[in-house]
């Protein structure tokens, strides 16, 4: 199964990727900016698409991309919004998001069965 990450700085991006894979056996495709995140979706498949509130790249809206996702052609693709804020990660689910988790809860129960959820398995 395979994962697009959009906006992580490399650090986030390897702390995530390294969870997903291990406790998911999924792969994880990292895009910078929007246009990457573009380019990925057209010539791959997704089960999730996760989404930096900020992206490090070049300070984009996050939350801006994470709407444009769940109104495009890209919709049936469950997208969560990575932030340690739970009034973004309601916000994110206001526009179509599911409910999504912060780096700071990464390796918890919670963000563990939130991701089951949508991949499969119990992690």
């Amino acid at each position: 199964m395979n994962v697009l990450s959009i906006g992580q700085c490399r650090p986030d991006h390897a702390g995530i990727s390294y969870y997903l894979k291990s406790n998911f056996a999924a792969e994880v495709d990292a895009a910078a900016t929007e246009a990457d995140a573009l380019h990925y979706l057209q010539h791959g498949t997704y089960q999730l698409i996760l989404v930096n509130r900020v992206l490090d790249a070049d300070g984009s809206d996050g939350m801006a991309l994470i709407e444009r996702l769940c109104k495009s052609e890209y919709s049936a693709t469950p997208v969560m919004l990575v932030s340690n804020y739970p009034d973004w990660q309601q916000r994110a689910v206001s526009v179509g998001a599911v409910d999504g988790f912060g780096k700071a809860e990464l390796n918890t129960a919670g963000t563990r069965e939130k991701i089951a959820a949508v991949l499969g398995g119990d992690g």
